[in-house]
């Protein structure tokens, strides 16, 4: 069963919304706020799973107050303004309503919600029952080609940024996974401690370097990335810690 906050400044649209919520056996309401002040006072005393949250508000747009919220819950955005759906998905949001949208249309994007709650619980057991080995791996989400997909830390290689965009390369297949999201974002998204930046525009896998050079770093399967000016003191801090622990 998921907790949800339906967050809408529009009584009729705040109205249906819950409607909608109550008709679906998964979803359980903690509270109906008329605005993102009044959430975030329900999610300082109330564990809440997800969110169904409208982005055009007066005090605060549903976009600036989800990027406020640590740790983020799921979030779907419903919104009268279809400009704003690449917005939505910069934050990872899970699904977009455009109203006006139909129960048949909700009841979708609940079930893309509950599918995706699913499989954060499910890699959560997976970690907490490895919890006594070190090759235990946590599980990221990110979003490609309109669905959510599953990315094990363990199989990533490094990450590029092209404009908006990311290549996540894994080492378990030859393309890599392209996802709408900063580079900001995903590192706070990566466990700490195996992963590091070497450029504004690349990340790489600690366990995956394989020689560092002036300037330059090859990883294991080959590729070689820059290092940038701002970025060498981290670095070469990390291969001095390496070389202590020899």
């Amino acid at each position: 069963m998921m907790r949800v906050l339906a967050i809408d400044d529009e009584p009729l649209a705040l109205r249906q919304l819950v409607a909608y919520i109550g008709r679906v056996p998964r979803l359980t309401l903690v509270a109906a706020c008329h605005s993102a002040t009044e959430a975030r006072e329900i999610l300082e005393r109330e564990a809440v799973d997800a969110l169904f949250c409208d982005i055009n508000m007066p005090d605060l747009n549903g976009l600036d107050f989800v990027r406020q919220l640590t740790p983020s819950p799921l979030v779907v955005f419903t919104t009268a303004y279809s400009e704003y759906a690449i917005d939505g998905f910069r934050v990872d949001a899970v699904d977009y309503l455009l109203k006006p949208y139909t129960f048949d249309e909700f009841a979708v994007s609940a079930n893309r919600l509950c599918q995706r709650h699913e499989l954060m619980q499910a890699a959560g057991r997976s970690t907490a029952g490895d919890a006594s080995s070190d090759e235990a791996s946590p599980v990221i989400f990110v979003r490609a080609d309109h669905r959510s997909v599953a990315i094990s830390t363990s199989d990533v290689l490094h990450i590029q940024a092209m404009g908006e965009y990311l290549r996540i390369f894994l080492s378990t297949q030859q393309r890599p996974i392209m996802t709408l999201m900063s580079m900001k974002r995903i590192e706070e998204t990566l466990p700490q401690g195996m992963f590091i930046r070497i450029h504004r525009s690349h990340i790489v896998c600690l366990a995956a370097i394989a020689e560092v050079s002036k300037g330059r770093v090859r990883l294991t399967d080959g590729t070689e990335l820059p290092v940038g000016d701002n970025y060498r003191g981290s670095l070469h801090a990390w291969l001095e810690q390496r070389r202590a622990a020899k």
